[in-house]
């Protein structure tokens, strides 16, 4: 599968490389574009600068979407091009995933009116406030709901993506790929240990 990644100034480090970690290390299975609205490199406050295709230049051949947050998510929620490549991609996308404030853009596309999703609880209030038609589920991990999979806060895209895998290639082949990054799978969605934190 291809996974295109969205990438914004002041993204967050771990929102991108938690998924792109588990996605890059099964070539066999998907292959990773970045992609941002203008191309070239893009820079987080994390001083991490990566190298992008501009987002018009996607194929309609994306099959897993890739949405991250981060302290950028404040300023692109206002970013009416942007929104519109965000909306057109999901649309013609197999699978769109948001991480943590991420979810505040896809919702600005009006895609998750009536759906269940979630994000970073420390984020929650203001993130509800960008389209009061989803269904916000603050306890969640993550969500799924047909096609699109939201996440709580950073690390949580991980579980996500994990999810996924588990959706798309069984639990079995989840596990082993968290067992290969030794990393600690929240297996269950529905509860987050951050929800009344």
């Amino acid at each position: 599968m291809n996974v295109a990644v969205l990438l914004f100034d002041d993204f967050e480090t771990l929102d991108v490389f938690g998924p792109v970690e588990i996605f890059g290390r099964l070539k066999d299975h998907y292959q990773i574009q970045f992609y941002s609205e203008f191309g070239g490199l893009v820079r987080n406050n994390h001083g991490v600068a990566i190298q992008s295709e501009k987002i018009s230049e996607t194929k309609n051949d994306v099959e897993v979407f890739l949405i991250p947050g981060g302290w950028g998510t404040r300023k692109e929620v206002h970013n009416k091009n942007l929104i519109e490549k965000i909306k057109a991609i999901s649309e013609s996308s197999t699978f769109v995933h948001t991480v943590c404030t991420g979810t505040a853009l896809l919702a600005r596309t009006g895609l998750l009116d009536g759906r269940n999703a979630t994000s970073n609880k420390r984020a929650f209030d203001w993130v509800i406030t960008q389209r009061e038609k989803v269904n916000w589920i603050r306890k969640a991990r993550w969500t799924k709901d047909e096609k699109f999979y939201t996440s709580a806060g950073v690390s949580a895209g991980m579980d996500m993506t994990l999810g996924f895998l588990s959706d798309i290639h069984g639990i079995d082949f989840a596990r082993k790929v968290a067992f290969e990054i030794e990393y600690t799978w929240i297996e269950n969605m529905e509860e987050d240990d951050f929800y009344q934190q």
